[in-house]
């Protein structure tokens, strides 16, 4: 039984005043937070942005997607009037961040096969398949649908190599222990993939038109170096005052091909040697650190040729013969791509037919000859197969 105040005298309750609120509908007028100026209206007072602050990116991750949009953004302003228009100077804005980041992830401030390949893509249905009909670019360039086939069917020829990646170090282990049979096995999964790779290569036939590849990607992905529209190279504003040069995206600055060549015992001709060395400043150090390890290992070749064993000795000249034909079918590609579309485009100048209709009049003249990297483009892509070839002779 609840006997609460009992015998306690009450007190008279007595109501206090109620507070004074102001409602929205009651408060003085402002145009503040319309974002409306008192002095400029509706534009935007100093629309120009402070410098993007770089220390605000933690991660790897983070440090790589700020890379790809800073080199896209760049490669869009040095590129949008073509070869005849270039600028000379990328503005601080873009110029300080850009190279921030680039010096924190050890790249080179320009579009590189690490961006525009190896970190620009996502699935459009995250449990969906890792195929053409799911991937999507996080970024694109001008071109259409082309640009997206380029770079995803790229992204799938090193999605193929996958497993000889995975490969490389049980044959590096098997040779070190002396186990034939662990090596075979492996370089029977090597060749397998190189062969997926080709596979994947072919797909660029199909989603990507030579003349939109030629006449308006192309340009996106040059460089400024060895770039006779851009002799004195670009000027970094707030970083440096003189122009620095960088190489444009190349297919050598892709790991695999590098990773396979140093297990392989591939050795290149001095000048192509030294482009393909140039180029591993354009992987993230990490990729070429794994390079430059491999080619520490004891020789893969030099361990077929002792062991005399007939599986090994098949087994690895099936790795070079797929790796062969890889180069080939890449010269194929590129003759399609780059050597047919040049010979179109010097004709219509030739003809004085310079047409707006043919996409591929668009192109710049300086790359007719060269790859987006700098190199002479045929001629280097032989000799690396021809080198290749080298590696059948096991006497």
């Amino acid at each position: 039984m609840f006997m609460g105040n009992i015998g306690v005298p009450t007190k008279k309750l007595v109501k206090a005043p109620m507070a004074t609120t102001i409602t929205d509908s009651q408060k003085p007028f402002s145009l503040d937070p319309y974002h409306v100026s008192e002095e400029f209206g509706f534009i935007l007072p100093a629309p120009l942005m402070p410098l993007l602050n770089t220390q605000l990116l933690e991660s790897h991750r983070e440090l790589r997607l700020a890379h790809l949009a800073l080199s896209v953004m760049t490669m869009g302003y040095v590129w949008q009037e073509g070869e005849d228009d270039t600028v000379k100077m990328l503005p601080r804005n873009l110029a300080i961040p850009y190279c921030e980041v680039s010096q924190r992830l050890g790249l080179p401030p320009i579009l590189t096969h690490a961006d525009a390949v190896l970190a620009n893509w996502r699935k459009r249905d995250p449990q969906g398949l890792f195929d053409m009909e799911n991937l999507e670019l996080l970024v694109t360039l001008p071109g259409g649908d082309s640009v997206r086939g380029f770079f995803m069917v790229t992204l799938l020829v090193e999605l193929a190599a996958v497993p000889a990646i995975k490969s490389i170090p049980l044959v590096i282990n098997g040779v070190q222990c002396d186990d034939a049979e662990t090596v075979t096995r492996a370089l029977e999964e090597f060749s397998q993939a190189i062969q997926g790779m080709t596979d994947a290569l072919k797909l660029m036939h199909v989603y990507v038109k030579p003349e939109v590849f030629y006449g308006i990607m192309r340009i996106y992905l040059s460089g400024w170096k060895d770039n006779s529209s851009m002799p004195a190279g670009l000027v970094y504003e707030g970083v440096q005052a003189e122009p620095m040069e960088y190489s444009g995206g190349s297919a050598a600055q892709s790991s695999l091909l590098h990773c396979f060549d140093e297990l392989l015992g591939v050795k290149h001709e001095a000048m192509s040697g030294a482009f393909l060395t140039r180029m591993r400043n354009y992987m993230p150090p990490s990729h070429k650190r794994l390079i430059q390890d491999i080619s520490l290992q004891p020789s893969l070749r030099g361990f077929v040729q002792q062991q005399a064993c007939e599986p090994l000795t098949a087994a690895f000249q099936l790795c070079v013969t797929k790796l062969l034909a890889l180069r080939s079918y890449h010269i194929n590609v590129v003759s399609r791509f780059i050597i047919v579309p040049a010979a179109r485009a010097r004709q219509l100048r030739n003809q004085g037919n310079i047409s707006q209709e043919e996409t591929v009049s668009r192109a710049p003249t300086a790359l007719e000859e060269k790859g987006t990297g700098g190199s002479g483009i045929m001629s280097f892509l032989k000799t690396v197969r021809d080198r290749t070839r080298d590696v059948f002779n096991l006497k």
